[in-house]
């Protein structure tokens, strides 16, 4: 087992950052902790790679205890935090120099394990990690995190401000990874970045809501959805929430998400309802279940 958290439980002062947090996660597998900011999980990494304490429970990564295995746990994980924090002043090539050198080993000794990411940003190699894109900057982040072959990487929200084309790329990173044997745990706050997990624990508020892979966390949801829109969206969701029937109503993109608690329901009643209430251009329409909709369900 990589990664195991029996009863973690940490909190600043008066706030409760986690609360009697529980899971494993498998040896070369993918793992995702999805949820909004402030759900906790950036706390949740800094107790797994020793920068806190916790005030209750235990953990232990690549199995060594996160109290008693400080010196080892950091040399055998990789730890990419939220807002980038390598040298600005170095150049990517001086960058990824420092951190082998730290660790006691040479960017030539690993590089079969960055070659595939190195080779997008090694024409800009002389150039100060301050004046890269954000692009780059994520890749740079990687290759210092994977230098010295970590067992365990840890990702906390890598893509936030990212490009979407930069962030599908480095999502295809993570799958060659995996494929080389690294544990991999993963924070964001995207949903449609959780398919792309092995499994993933959503949380929310210091506490995990469900473990699962993708797929059954979808397919265990029972309650038909649907996309509903009109000429006046801010009224519609008011009068969507007031229709009698109604059990859970949010937006979500161009489409109000609408969940209704009969098993009953017809959309021709739903239709005339929001005609009577002075809607035009109506449209009503089965959904697709996501991992937005049961985390919100949740």
């Amino acid at each position: 087992m990589s990664i195991s958290v029996q009863n973690i439980s940490k909190s600043y002062k008066e706030v409760q950052a986690l609360q009697n947090i529980s899971f494993e996660v498998n040896e070369g597998e993918l793992f995702g902790l999805i949820g909004p900011d402030g759900a906790g999980k950036t706390t949740l990494f800094r107790l797994l790679t020793t920068l806190l304490i916790p005030n209750e429970g235990n953990a232990t990564v690549a199995e060594y205890d996160i109290i008693k295995n400080v010196k080892e746990i950091r040399n055998a994980v990789g730890y990419m935090p939220g807002k980038f924090s390598l040298y600005q002043d170095l150049t990517i090539a001086e960058n990824l120099e420092f951190f082998a050198t730290i660790f006691g080993t040479t960017v030539e000794e690993n590089y079969d394990l960055i070659e595939d990411i190195y080779v997008q940003i090694e024409p800009f190699k002389n150039r100060r990690a301050g004046a890269l894109s954000g692009g780059m900057k994520q890749k740079l982040a990687l290759c210092c995190a994977l230098i010295h072959k970590p067992k365990v990487l840890f990702l906390d929200e890598p893509t936030t401000g990212v490009d979407p084309v930069s962030r599908k790329e480095f999502w295809e990173m993570l799958k060659r990874l995996k494929q080389k044997g690294i544990t991999i745990l993963v924070s964001t706050p995207y949903m449609d970045e959780a398919a792309l997990c092995d499994r993933i624990a959503l949380i929310q508020e210091g506490k995990i809501l469900k473990i699962d892979s993708p797929e059954n966390i979808v397919n265990s949801y029972e309650k038909a959805i649907y996309e509903v829109k009109s000429d006046t969206m801010y009224q519609l969701i008011e009068d969507l929430k007031a229709f009698p029937s109604s059990y859970s109503v949010y937006a979500f993109g161009e489409f109000v998400h609408y969940t209704d608690k009969g098993d009953l329901f017809k959309i021709e009643n739903l239709m005339s309802y929001l005609a009577e209430k002075g809607h035009q251009n109506i449209t009503i329409q089965k959904a697709k279940t996501s991992i937005e909709d049961v985390f919100m369900d949740l």
